[in-house]
């Protein structure tokens, strides 16, 4: 059984996003489609409508960063 996720597991996230979606460059994604993306991984417990600018901004970048370190490390 997967953890269970809220908005404030970004780096779970951003992992989660990268494995599940390579082909994505997360800087080119609008936040509209980086929240369904989220509330769609298994083990996302939280409330969809708790999501803000922040957290999806703070989402964002653990994406990037993890693509990053599988890219260039």
């Amino acid at each position: 059984m997967p953890k269970e996720l809220t908005w404030s597991d970004s780096e779970d996230i951003g992992i989660l996003l990268s494995e599940s979606h390579p082909e994505l460059d997360p800087l080119a994604i609008r936040f509209t489609d980086l929240h369904k993306y989220v509330i769609a991984l298994p083990g996302f417990t939280d409330d969809p409508a708790k999501s803000n600018e922040a957290k999806l901004e703070a989402i964002q970048m653990a994406w990037h960063a993890e693509v990053l370190d599988r890219t260039q490390g």
